[in-house]
């Protein structure tokens, strides 16, 4: 059985979601669907490309992702398919697929990737601004159904990158920036764990706005309750949190915003 999973900025209260998954089983019954959020703020290709990097390698080979955040829908954006590594993913292109092509791309592996110009294979009437339900939704079940990436378009060569933020390793300190927010308001950066793990945690020092935070934790318990805490996340990367607490809303910042590790000796 195939299964799908689907990530977009739709909400829950419109029912556009539902109505991706009703094209889907019209096309193919014996799919399994599941999804991985519909709460991506509005829009946001970024956060939407990061919770598709934190998801998707966690589901089987052969999973069929579709990710619609598309600011873009109904211009000359293209709508695309790839295969990169095991997975298929659907959507626009717009950067939101860069994590996993960033990590195929690493490690030498080839992907495919093809401009979505087969109308045969979307819905009949395809609206200008509902592009998930027409184009995308179908394209995922045809795939499901064992129809080939090359059949559904044109192959591509220079799929959107979106261009990320990159830490600093200086003399005496790592310079980064906040990259992403969760719900509970800790802050994940783009300074990868493994970076400050060749440190004794007692050297490392955290600045950012007016907040200071010494000593690497391994986790909220290591701390009281109010207190801030530096840490490394479920993705690897440095992360800053007030114990039971929010630290994006205590610290008055966003993504962007610019932190420091002090490295001393």
């Amino acid at each position: 059985m195939k299964l799908i999973t689907i990530l977009t900025d739709f909400g829950l209260q419109d029912g556009y979601p539902g109505i991706m998954k009703g094209v889907i089983y019209r096309i193919a019954p014996e799919v399994k669907i599941v999804d991985i959020t519909h709460l991506i703020p509005p829009q946001d290709i970024y956060r939407g490309a990061r919770i598709l990097e934190r998801s998707y390698p966690y589901f089987p080979q052969g999973t069929i992702h579709i990710a619609v955040v598309d600011p873009g829908v109904g211009t000359r954006r293209r709508p695309v398919a790839a295969k990169i590594g095991e997975h298929y993913f659907v959507g626009p292109d717009n950067g939101l697929f860069t994590f996993p092509l960033l990590a195929v791309i690493e490690k030498g592996i080839p992907f495919e990737c093809v401009e979505l110009n087969q109308p045969q294979y979307w819905l009949e009437n395809v609206s200008h601004v509902f592009h998930g339900r027409d184009i995308f939704a179908p394209v995922a079940a045809h795939l499901a159904n064992g129809v080939p990436l090359s059949e559904l378009g044109s192959y591509i060569e220079n799929p959107v990158m979106l261009d990320l933020p990159q830490p600093q390793v200086l003399a005496d300190q790592i310079v980064g920036e906040i990259i992403d927010i969760d719900h509970f308001g800790n802050l994940s950066t783009n300074i990868p764990g493994e970076w400050l793990l060749q440190y004794p945690p007692h050297q490392l020092t955290f600045s950012f706005k007016d907040i200071t935070i010494k000593g690497l934790n391994k986790t909220f318990g290591e701390r009281q309750p109010g207190e801030w805490v530096a840490f490394i996340d479920s993705d690897h990367y440095l992360a800053i949190a007030i114990v039971n607490g929010n630290a994006a809303s205590r610290a008055q910042c966003n993504t962007r915003t610019p932190i420091k590790v002090i490295l001393s000796s």
